[in-house]
C-alpha cells in the first residue's frame, strides 16, 4: 500500500511539473523568413530587419538617414521594404552617393516615401483597392503619393515617377505595424 502511495504522489508530481511548464512555455509566435531570418512580431521593425540578410542595404540607409529611433517607435507603420537586389536594380554608385553625409536629407525622403501611417496588411490594401475600383493611392510618411494596384493575385507599388515594384512577401507582422517586402526602390518626384 505504501508503494502504491509513493507512485500515486510521485505521478502527481509529474503531472504537476509538466502543467506548470505548459503554463510557462512561451507561446510560439507565428514567423515569416525573410531573409534566411524568422520575422518576429513581437519585434519592431528595426530589431527584425536588422536580422534579414536581403535588407543589409536597407539598414544602412535607415542607420545613415537616422530613422533608426522612428521606426522603433510606436507607430504603426507600413514599410515597403526594398531588398538588396532592389537597391543594386539603382545606377551604379547610387546608392553610395545617398549614403553620405552630405546626402542625409535626399536619403530620408526616400527612405520616408516607403513607409505609410497605419498599418496596412494584404486584407486592408484589398479592401481599398476594391472600394478604389482598381487601385488605391496611399499618402507615404514623406508626403508623396504611391499607388497600389492588384494583378495576378499580386500588389504592384507605382510610384510618382512610374516605376513599378512588386510585393514579393507581404504581412510581415511586426510589433509596431507591417512590412511588405519589394523588389525595386520606389523613388519620389
Amino acid at each position: 500500500m505504501k508503494k502504491l502511495r509513493l507512485a500515486g504522489l510521485a505521478l502527481a508530481a509529474v503531472l504537476s511539473m509538466q502543467f506548470t511548464y505548459a503554463q510557462n512555455e512561451p507561446m510560439k509566435e507565428k514567423t515569416v523568413e525573410v531573409g534566411g531570418a524568422p520575422m518576429y512580431p513581437s519585434k519592431n521593425i528595426v530589431e527584425n530587419a536588422v536580422n534579414s540578410a536581403d535588407h543589409t542595404t536597407l539598414v544602412a540607409a535607415v542607420k545613415a538617414a537616422g530613422l533608426v529611433e522612428t521606426l522603433q517607435s510606436a507607430g504603426p507603420f507600413t514599410v515597403f521594404a526594398p531588398t538588396n537586389a532592389a537597391f543594386a536594380k539603382l545606377p551604379a554608385g547610387t546608392v553610395e552617393t545617398l549614403l553620405k553625409p552630405e546626402n542625409k536629407a535626399l536619403l530620408t525622403s526616400i527612405l520616408t516615401y516607403h513607409v505609410v501611417a497605419g498599418k496596412l496588411d494584404a486584407k486592408t490594401i484589398d479592401a481599398k483597392i476594391k472600394e478604389g475600383k482598381g487601385m488605391v493611392e496611399l499618402t507615404t510618411v514623406s508626403g508623396g503619393k504611391l499607388w497600389v494596384m492588384k494583378k495576378d493575385g499580386k500588389f504592384w507599388l507605382k510610384d510618382e515617377k512610374g516605376g513599378m515594384a512588386s510585393v514579393t512577401i507581404g504581412d510581415v507582422y511586426q510589433r509596431n505595424g507591417v512590412i511588405h517586402v519589394i523588389d525595386s526602390v520606389v523613388l519620389p518626384k
